[in-house]
């Protein structure tokens, strides 16, 4: 089966460089005209999507033209837990080296009161398990979710720590796919998959 992630689109916060979490922020005017311009590819246009339940992802899945809806709660995004609402900037400030510890932990970082990107790829694992269980199996779905899932499911995908710079360089506003093999493994199928029309 083929995953084709996709991030929401632009918000406010994003735009100030702010940790968004599970913090239900809508998108931006910039945010809803940039998913409106989105155009899945042939493959994905008529597969099953799903989604987020914050509301940032399901406005961009809605206007990007995303078929048969379905809210997944798995997908929600990475709980920052104390630091939602800060800027990554400013915590480095303030919490120094100790910030730059807890970074260096790759995908055992964790935000105070938050998760880590390995409790979020335990969350994918399950996702990937509910997927292989359906009959009949979609041969692809859209998965419209959120930068940090995205990032943990392609480190998955890699076998990346999250230690030093990622195997990709990302754009978040492209699809990034991955295949799920029948016995469960995930690898990566084509990243940056141009949205825009």
């Amino acid at each position: 089966m083929l995953i084709g992630f996709l991030r929401h689109g632009p918000t406010d916060w994003n735009a100030e460089h702010r940790v968004q979490g599970r913090t239900d922020i809508p998108l931006s005017e910039t945010g809803r005209a940039q998913a409106a311009r989105y155009r899945l590819p042939d493959a994905f246009r008529s597969a099953p999507s799903l989604v987020s339940p914050l509301g940032r992802a399901r406005e961009t899945a809605s206007l990007a033209g995303c078929a048969a809806l379905e809210v997944e709660r798995l997908l929600i995004e990475m709980d920052w837990g104390d630091w939602e609402g800060q800027r990554l900037v400013d915590l480095r400030a303030q919490f120094g080296t100790e910030m730059k510890a807890n970074e260096d932990r790759g995908l055992d970082f964790r935000p105070p009161g938050g998760e880590s990107p390995r409790d979020v790829q335990a969350r994918l694992g399950t996702l990937f398990e509910k997927l292989r269980a359906r009959q009949p199996a979609p041969e692809c779905c859209v998965a419209v979710t959120h930068k940090g899932v995205i990032r943990a499911a392609l480190a998955l995908a890699w076998g990346w720590d999250m230690m030093g710079k990622p195997p990709v360089r990302l754009d978040w506003a492209a699809m990034h796919m991955v295949r799920l093999d029948p016995d469960g493994t995930i690898r990566p199928d084509a990243m940056n998959v141009s949205l825009l029309s």
